[in-house]
């Protein structure tokens, strides 16, 4: 089997629901990161082999293969393809696992992996709602599944809820944690950690003016444990909040993985190695302790231990997800999100395996570490976890 390497990785900045970046077309949005990747890159368009994008709620904007649509609105050649890849909020890491696979066969040598999801202008769930409203049946209520799970109402946030009992976790530890992130968020755009990776991107301001937006429009500079406190809880006896959960954002990135044909190909060096991938299956019911299995799962493939990792990567989706896996992986929690985590930075769905994935490279360069893992919990229970190793 063939190597796989990351030799560029860019993402848009985060932009807050109804914000800055809410009237851009997601095939444009998706464009631009392309563009700014081959640029950087230097690959000329014919050369890329493939476009894998993740894209989670795949209807009005985000239809009809929002990847080949992101090709054609970009300055790729027509002869590049493009597909789009639903696995729920682990879309654009699993096209990267598949843009790995890719190249590990030989079967191509240089694949972008990617996401993007306009969330201001394609809500989470639309896809299902809308065809809901035209008659065209719920995905969730087959005669398999309803004999499976009787009585069952998937839900994400239920699932966190029963996450924070089953770990015991207070309200306290929930905003103690969602603080954190956003105090992480705050010091690294100040100190310009995100600069090298984040693409700037003309956004629409109220007044009509345009602005270039260059950093991430979620972060609260000013929270505090005092504001998170005083949020209503989601459900009446719950714990979680609107700040312990992840926001609505609106963004793009893409990777591009080469194996040594590749490589030699561009005539560039690589910048991390892919080491190992993983997926698991988990109760779908609490859905979202996915991450667990998987890392463990990936560590064991990589014949390294949690001690190894220099940097870790679990999506913040809910703030009881990423404090289960450090209990259960038995984790160093300073290398957990250093740079805040999707509480802060917005969650863009289908575009966050990638977006993670970018931010976890340039973290690992900045701090010239070693090893990387990343891992991210999915509706249905599933999940995606990889680990990289920086190249010098």
């Amino acid at each position: 089997m063939g190597n796989a390497y990351i030799v560029g990785a860019v993402r848009t900045p985060g932009g807050k629901k109804d914000g800055k970046l809410k009237n851009w077309h997601p095939s444009d949005l998706g464009a631009l990161v392309l563009d700014e990747l081959v640029q950087r890159t230097g690959a000329k368009g014919e050369m890329i082999d493939d476009v894998i994008f993740g894209c989670v709620s795949q209807s009005g904007a985000q239809a009809g293969n929002v990847a080949r649509n992101a090709v054609l609105s970009s300055s790729l050649p027509e002869s590049v393809p493009g597909t789009s890849v639903d696995r729920q909020c682990g879309s654009s890491q699993q096209a990267i696992h598949f843009a790995a696979q890719a190249v590990m066969s030989e079967t191509q040598d240089i694949v972008i992996a990617g996401g993007v999801e306009v969330m201001s202008q394609v809500p989470i769930g639309s896809n299902i709602i809308d065809s809901f409203k035209e008659g065209h049946g719920q995905p969730f209520n087959g005669k398999g599944m309803t004999e499976r799970y009787p009585g069952v109402q998937f839900s994400q946030f239920a699932g966190a809820e029963m996450m924070a009992k089953r770990w015991e976790m207070s309200r306290d530890d929930l905003d103690s944690f969602a603080l954190a992130s956003h105090e992480k968020a705050k010091t690294a755009t100040e100190a310009g950690y995100f600069d090298k990776e984040i693409v700037p991107v003309e956004g629409d301001l109220p007044s009509g003016e345009k602005e270039m937006v260059t950093a991430d429009e979620g972060i609260r500079f000013d929270a505090s444990k005092e504001s998170l406190s005083g949020l209503k809880t989601l459900t009446e006896d719950g714990v979680l909040t609107a700040g312990s959960s992840s926001q609505i954002c609106d963004g793009a990135a893409a990777i591009m993985i080469v194996n040594d044909a590749g490589l030699k190909k561009l005539g560039i060096k690589p910048r991390a190695k892919i080491v190992a991938l993983a997926l698991a299956g988990d109760d779908p019911v609490i859905m979202l302790t996915g991450p667990i299995p998987a890392s463990k799962t990936v560590l064991d493939k990589a014949e390294l231990k949690i001690e190894d990792m220099d940097l870790y990567e679990v999506n913040e989706a809910f703030a009881p997800v990423p404090l289960a896996w450090a209990h259960e992986l038995k984790a160093d929690k300073s290398k957990l999100n250093v740079n805040g985590g999707a509480m802060a930075l917005g969650h863009p769905l289908g575009g966050t395996g990638a977006k993670l994935m970018t931010t976890l490279l340039h973290e690992l360069e900045r701090r010239e570490g070693k090893y990387g893992l990343q891992a991210i919990c999915e509706g249905g229970g599933t999940a995606n976890a990889m680990i990289i190793e920086r190249l010098d």
